[in-house]
Protein backbone atom coordinates (compact mmCIF):
# COMPACT_ATOMS: atom_id res chain seq x y z
CA UNK A 1 0.00 0.00 0.00
CA UNK A 2 2.57 2.35 0.99
CA UNK A 3 4.69 1.85 -2.40
CA UNK A 4 1.97 2.50 -4.28
CA UNK A 5 1.26 5.68 -2.36
CA UNK A 6 4.94 6.71 -3.32
CA UNK A 7 4.76 6.24 -7.05
CA UNK A 8 1.60 7.65 -7.35
CA UNK A 9 3.34 10.61 -5.96
CA UNK A 10 6.47 10.68 -7.37
CA UNK A 11 4.24 10.19 -11.26
CA UNK A 12 2.34 13.38 -10.29
CA UNK A 13 5.33 15.50 -9.57
CA UNK A 14 7.11 17.46 -12.09
CA UNK A 15 10.11 15.54 -14.18
CA UNK A 16 13.49 16.19 -12.56
CA UNK A 17 14.84 16.42 -16.45
CA UNK A 18 13.82 18.81 -19.18
CA UNK A 19 12.56 16.64 -21.72
CA UNK A 20 10.85 16.18 -25.04
CA UNK A 21 8.78 13.16 -25.46
CA UNK A 22 11.07 11.19 -22.98
CA UNK A 23 14.33 12.24 -24.72
CA UNK A 24 15.76 14.19 -21.56
CA UNK A 25 19.19 16.27 -21.57
CA UNK A 26 21.77 13.75 -21.53
CA UNK A 27 19.97 11.17 -23.22
CA UNK A 28 22.20 9.30 -26.07
CA UNK A 29 21.23 9.21 -29.47
CA UNK A 30 19.99 6.19 -29.46
CA UNK A 31 17.31 7.62 -27.31
CA UNK A 32 16.61 10.28 -29.81
CA UNK A 33 16.07 7.71 -32.86
CA UNK A 34 13.97 5.27 -30.55
CA UNK A 35 11.32 8.17 -29.80
CA UNK A 36 11.84 9.86 -32.97
CA UNK A 37 12.19 7.27 -35.39
CA UNK A 38 11.84 9.35 -38.64
CA UNK A 39 14.95 12.15 -37.20
CA UNK A 40 17.19 12.44 -39.18
CA UNK A 41 20.74 13.25 -37.99
CA UNK A 42 23.86 14.54 -39.28
CA UNK A 43 26.82 16.68 -38.48
CA UNK A 44 26.72 20.68 -37.52
CA UNK A 45 27.46 23.04 -40.43
CA UNK A 46 29.47 25.18 -38.33
CA UNK A 47 32.34 24.63 -35.65
CA UNK A 48 31.00 24.48 -32.40
CA UNK A 49 32.56 23.83 -29.16
CA UNK A 50 28.55 23.36 -27.70
CA UNK A 51 27.98 20.55 -29.84
CA UNK A 52 29.03 18.38 -32.68
CA UNK A 53 25.69 16.99 -34.42
CA UNK A 54 22.15 17.38 -34.52
CA UNK A 55 19.01 15.64 -34.90
CA UNK A 56 15.91 16.99 -37.14
CA UNK A 57 12.35 16.09 -37.12
CA UNK A 58 9.47 17.84 -38.92
CA UNK A 59 6.58 15.82 -37.95
CA UNK A 60 6.49 15.59 -33.72
CA UNK A 61 3.55 16.27 -31.83
CA UNK A 62 4.34 17.57 -28.53
CA UNK A 63 1.87 18.24 -25.69
CA UNK A 64 -0.61 17.47 -28.32
CA UNK A 65 0.11 19.84 -30.95
CA UNK A 66 2.24 19.34 -34.23
CA UNK A 67 5.58 21.01 -33.93
CA UNK A 68 9.30 20.21 -35.43
CA UNK A 69 12.29 19.20 -33.61
CA UNK A 70 15.95 19.50 -33.25
CA UNK A 71 18.49 18.10 -31.05
CA UNK A 72 22.31 19.16 -30.45
CA UNK A 73 24.49 16.27 -29.22
CA UNK A 74 28.46 16.54 -28.11
CA UNK A 75 30.05 13.35 -27.57
CA UNK A 76 27.15 11.67 -28.58
CA UNK A 77 24.78 13.10 -25.78
CA UNK A 78 21.77 15.44 -25.71
CA UNK A 79 22.73 19.41 -24.81
CA UNK A 80 19.82 21.02 -26.31
CA UNK A 81 16.99 20.66 -27.54
CA UNK A 82 14.41 23.21 -29.65
CA UNK A 83 10.80 22.63 -30.50
CA UNK A 84 9.27 24.82 -32.99
CA UNK A 85 4.97 25.20 -33.56
CA UNK A 86 2.24 27.48 -34.52
CA UNK A 87 1.30 30.31 -32.12
CA UNK A 88 -2.28 28.73 -32.48
CA UNK A 89 -1.06 26.35 -29.94
CA UNK A 90 0.99 28.27 -27.49
CA UNK A 91 -1.66 28.41 -24.52
CA UNK A 92 -2.01 24.39 -24.77
CA UNK A 93 1.81 24.16 -25.31
CA UNK A 94 2.33 26.35 -22.23
CA UNK A 95 -0.14 24.42 -19.54
CA UNK A 96 1.77 20.93 -20.86
CA UNK A 97 4.93 22.84 -19.95
CA UNK A 98 3.55 23.74 -16.25
CA UNK A 99 2.13 20.16 -15.79
CA UNK A 100 5.35 18.69 -16.92
CA UNK A 101 8.43 20.81 -16.18
CA UNK A 102 6.45 22.51 -12.81
CA UNK A 103 5.45 26.02 -12.34
CA UNK A 104 8.06 28.43 -14.59
CA UNK A 105 10.53 30.68 -12.47
CA UNK A 106 9.12 33.68 -14.87
CA UNK A 107 6.02 34.68 -17.15
CA UNK A 108 6.51 38.18 -18.73
CA UNK A 109 4.33 39.52 -21.31
CA UNK A 110 6.63 42.43 -22.81
CA UNK A 111 5.20 45.49 -25.36
CA UNK A 112 8.23 46.61 -27.07
CA UNK A 113 7.37 49.80 -28.79
CA UNK A 114 9.04 50.67 -32.33
CA UNK A 115 9.32 53.90 -33.95
CA UNK A 116 6.59 53.36 -36.05
CA UNK A 117 3.72 53.05 -33.39
CA UNK A 118 3.26 49.65 -34.26
CA UNK A 119 4.74 47.62 -30.97
CA UNK A 120 5.25 43.68 -30.80
CA UNK A 121 3.84 41.44 -28.03
CA UNK A 122 6.48 39.08 -26.58
CA UNK A 123 5.23 36.27 -24.11
CA UNK A 124 8.18 34.57 -22.32
CA UNK A 125 7.84 31.48 -19.84
CA UNK A 126 11.27 30.15 -18.29
CA UNK A 127 12.27 27.13 -16.12
CA UNK A 128 15.37 26.81 -14.48
CA UNK A 129 16.67 23.59 -12.70
CA UNK A 130 20.74 23.25 -11.52
CA UNK A 131 22.33 23.70 -14.65
CA UNK A 132 19.04 23.22 -17.00
CA UNK A 133 16.98 25.76 -18.68
CA UNK A 134 13.70 25.96 -21.07
CA UNK A 135 12.63 29.11 -22.15
CA UNK A 136 9.22 29.43 -24.16
CA UNK A 137 8.77 32.45 -26.53
CA UNK A 138 5.94 33.41 -28.91
CA UNK A 139 5.98 36.60 -30.54
CA UNK A 140 1.94 37.00 -30.57
CA UNK A 141 0.48 37.47 -33.96
CA UNK A 142 2.96 36.02 -35.23
CA UNK A 143 3.15 32.43 -36.60
CA UNK A 144 5.83 30.53 -34.53
CA UNK A 145 6.45 29.76 -30.90
CA UNK A 146 9.82 28.36 -29.97
CA UNK A 147 10.64 26.00 -26.74
CA UNK A 148 14.50 25.86 -26.52
CA UNK A 149 15.73 23.57 -23.55
CA UNK A 150 19.41 23.33 -22.97
CA UNK A 151 22.04 22.43 -20.00
CA UNK A 152 25.25 24.75 -19.24
CA UNK A 153 26.36 27.51 -21.24
CA UNK A 154 25.08 26.03 -24.42
CA UNK A 155 23.03 29.09 -25.41
CA UNK A 156 26.67 31.52 -25.25
CA UNK A 157 28.33 28.80 -26.98
CA UNK A 158 26.46 27.07 -30.17
CA UNK A 159 26.65 29.73 -32.52
CA UNK A 160 29.89 31.81 -30.88
CA UNK A 161 31.99 32.25 -34.02
CA UNK A 162 35.14 30.13 -33.71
Amino acid sequence: MQRAVLILLFAALPAWGYDANGVSLGADEAAVHKAFPSARCRELEWKSTAAERRCDDAKIVFGGAPARITFYLKSGRVQAFDVRLDERDLERVAAFLKQRYGKPMAETREKIERGSGEGREIHKLRWEKAQQRAVLTSQLRRKRVDLSVWQGNFDEEIYRVR
